[in-house]
């Protein structure tokens, strides 16, 4: 996968890039970072990237021109659209099943915006997502991207260690993640629950499936909703 990065501030990205899971996907060629200052494509002779808006307002709009220009650069001699992500609080709301369908994608171009927002022209005629991470507003799309490329890239081949792990991840089967012991057995009293240590596979399985499915009811009352409207049939997985 390429991944391509749109931003006033590349100098945020290396730390990301260059550490963890992220560092291993690219030394491992699942996937190549390419971060682009997009001032550099601005035909102003002052690198102007932002203006005022039409009708007045508060704050400066980011022009359309630079980035429709960055992002032709980015899709020359290659064969496949890209997808184009533009992160802004009016955007979808990002879940997992979002992640598992960009890590799908070839080439994944992201636009990270900053002051008032973004002419108009770009959501409309250049981007093919507008992805949000919640319901707050950052300074900027930087932040943004950096967790949706995370949650994507760990989802390549190879990436993980193990490859069975995205399987078992929160929100990936729809509920979330049973809970997790490790050595020692017994520890200042508390004990590992006796069935993690029987052997006993299927019922180990059966444990975790009852634990995922209690804690998401204790946690989080709507995705076990959801959950169990999927598996009657009553709604569309991909919703």
């Amino acid at each position: 996968m390429k991944i391509d990065i749109l931003t006033l501030f590349p100098e945020m990205f290396s730390g990301v890039f260059g550490s963890s899971i992220l560092k291993k996907a690219a030394e491992k060629k699942a996937v190549s970072y390419n971060v682009v200052n997009f001032r550099e494509f601005s035909n102003d002779k002052h690198k102007t990237v932002d203006d005022y808006p039409y009708g007045g307002g508060a704050g400066m709009v980011l022009k359309p021109q630079p980035i429709f220009d960055a992002v032709d650069y980015l899709k020359k001699d290659r064969n496949v659209d890209p997808r184009i992500i533009l992160l802004c609080p009016q955007g979808e709301t990002y879940t997992q099943k979002k992640a598992e369908e960009l890590a799908k994608e070839d080439h994944l171009i992201f636009i990270c915006g900053h002051y008032e927002g973004y002419d108009e022209r770009i959501r409309e005629y250049l981007v093919s997502d507008e992805i949000s991470i919640g319901d707050y507003v950052l300074t900027g799309g930087e932040l943004g991207a950096m967790v949706v490329i995370d949650s994507v890239v760990r989802l390549l081949p190879g990436v993980l260690g193990n490859e069975d792990s995205p399987i078992y991840d929160s929100f990936s089967s729809g509920l979330l993640e049973h809970p997790h012991y490790t050595r020692p057995a017994e520890y200042k009293g508390m004990k590992v629950p006796d069935i993690l240590l029987s052997g006993n596979h299927k019922k180990i399985y059966e444990w975790r499936e009852a634990e995922s499915l209690k804690r998401t009811k204790n946690r989080r009352p709507d995705l076990l909703e959801k959950y169990l409207l999927e598996k009657e049939g009553k709604v569309d997985s991909s919703d």
